[in-house]
This record gives structure tokens, C-alpha cells and sequence, in this order.
């Protein structure tokens, strides 16, 4: 049976975060348990194991994914989402200076694979053969074996570079939605209830929790549906549907983080979840 791995659920910077002075990520530093790894998941079957989003922390993720897996020098492939830094700058690592992989393959959008493809320092893994890309379709399945397909969709999502999607992976038993990433819930012509209803785990955009998070930064310079308004969108759900829904790619200002807040104590009332790290689903 395929495995699902969670390996990160920051957002780009991950917690601590660069440069942040505030106790969010002061607690980080003193206290690792606080430590959150940038947005990614990893899918495993038998000796082959897949990433999706390739992160600034990749070094580490690599090496969790290597514990665990009874393959431990091989990758088979890497998803993209996008071109945010947090899900691809560590495609780094494949080239000469470290893992110099040989054409694994890097599957992602036909924008993402043209911005990869033109662009340096990206253009040099292609061009060295250290990665193949390839372009994903909207909504068409790739089997990775005879019992584990993903499938991208388009999501709305800041397109300074790329185009974004999130995925929907299936195993023979179970489904999995992996949204990190949306400007809003809104503004898709899907409505996420419905994608909801149609599998048994739901990994959503929590990046922040309200608008009064980071007030020196213009929040609709970096859009994310709001945890605060999603945990009233969801409410309507039922109970098990509500249950099926962990949120990630937490921003390090996220007061859902900080176990001590008035945020986390509401939040543990509700059915809805927070995405752990090493949390391990069989699907």
C-alpha cells in the first residue's frame, strides 16, 4: 500500500524565519519542537518515492524521506506547484554542486517547465541533464503504479512567474487534496466543498489566520484565504467532512502555531485540523 508523508507545513520562509525578530519565531529558535519546515509532502510505494514541492529545505526533507524509505538513494521524481521560492528553489541541490541526479524527471506545468527551461540558474539543471522535465496536463492522471495516480488542477493563485495548481493524489484506498497554496476560495470556479466531499483527506492553504497578522505588510500583496473566514466557510460542513480537513503552509506569523494562544485554544474546539509534521497516511 502507497504512503503518504507529510515533510513540511510552513509557508515559504518556513518557522524560524529569516530575519523575524518576534516571539513567534524566537520560541522557534530556542525551542526545535516549534520548528516547521517548508510546505511538502512525499509519497512512497514499495522502493519508489516521489516529492511534491521541492523547498529551501530540501537537504533536510531528503533526509526524513531517507529514514524511512527502504530505498535510500533514489528519487523518483519531484511535483511542482509553482515558482514561489518556497516550493522550488530546492531543485538546487540536483545540480553538480551536490546531488548531480541524472534526467529525474520534474514534473510540472508547460509555464513552470518554459520558466525552468529559460531561466538561470534552473536552465543549467536542464541543460546538464541533471533534471527532465515534464509537462503536466490539467486534470489528466499520471499513474505512478498500478495503485497510486496523481492529477494537478488548476488553483488561482499570484502568477508573477507561473501558473499554480494543487494536486489530487490516489491511492487504492484513499484520496488525498493538496491545496497549499490559493488566493481565495472565492475566486475558483471550483468550489472546495465539493472537492472535499470526494476524498478522505483535505490539506488546505492555512498560510494566515486573520488580517491583523502581519500589520506593516499589505495582505493583498500576498493573497491566502484566512483561516479565520475558512473555519467559518467550513462550519457548514458536517462533522465528518469538517474532519477530513488539516490546514498547512503556515505562515511563522500564525498565532494557530503557538500552543498558548486564544487562536489555538478556539481552534481545538473545531473538528477541522492542523497538519503535523512526519504525520504518515496510508492511502
Amino acid at each position: 500500500m502507497a504512503k503518504l508523508i507529510v515533510l513540511g507545513t510552513a509557508q515559504d520562509g518556513g518557522l524560524p524565519q529569516a530575519g523575524c525578530l518576534q516571539n513567534c519565531c524566537d520560541t522557534a529558535w530556542q525551542n526545535t519542537n516549534s520548528k516547521r519546515l517548508a510546505s511538502c509532502l512525499a509519497l512512497f510505494e514499495d522502493s519508489k518515492k516521489w516529492l511534491i514541492d521541492a523547498t529551501p529545505d530540501f537537504r533536510e526533507q531528503i533526509h526524513h524521506l531517507e529514514e524511512i524509505s527502504p530505498n535510500k538513494n533514489k528519487l523518483d521524481g519531484i511535483f511542482l506547484t509553482h515558482a514561489h521560492v518556497g516550493h522550488y528553489a530546492g531543485l538546487l541541490h540536483l545540480g553538480r554542486e551536490v546531488m548531480n541526479t541524472k534526467q529525474l524527471p520534474v514534473f510540472a506545468t508547460p509555464q513552470m517547465c518554459n520558466f525552468l527551461s529559460e531561466n538561470a540558474p534552473w536552465e543549467q539543471l536542464v541543460k546538464l541533464k541533471n533534471i527532465n522535465l515534464i509537462p503536466l496536463e490539467n486534470e489528466k492522471p499520471i499513474e505512478l503504479s498500478e495503485s497510486l495516480k496523481i492529477t494537478s488542477f488548476a488553483v488561482p493563485h499570484r502568477s508573477e512567474y507561473t501558473d499554480t495548481v494543487g494536486f489530487l493524489v490516489e491511492g487504492s484506498s484513499k484520496k488525498v487534496i493538496f491545496i497549499p497554496d490559493i488566493d481565495d476560495w472565492e475566486k475558483w470556479n471550483v468550489r472546495v466543498e465539493d472537492l472535499i466531499s470526494e476524498v478522505d483527506f483535505a490539506f488546505l492553504d492555512g498560510t494566515f489566520y486573520s488580517e491583523k497578522e502581519l500589520p506593516n505588510r499589505n495582505l493583498d500583496e500576498i493573497p491566502h484565504p484566512l483561516i479565520s473566514r475558512s473555519i467559518e466557510r467550513f462550519s457548514k460542513l458536517s462533522k465528518f467532512e469538517q474532519e477530513k480537513i488539516y490546514f498547512t503552509h503556515f505562515n511563522h506569523s500564525n498565532p494557530i502555531l503557538n500552543l498558548e494562544s486564544e487562536e489555538r485554544k478556539e481552534f481545538e474546539k473545531l473538528d477541522i485540523k492542523i497538519l503535523e509534521e512526519l504525520l504518515k497516511f496510508e492511502i
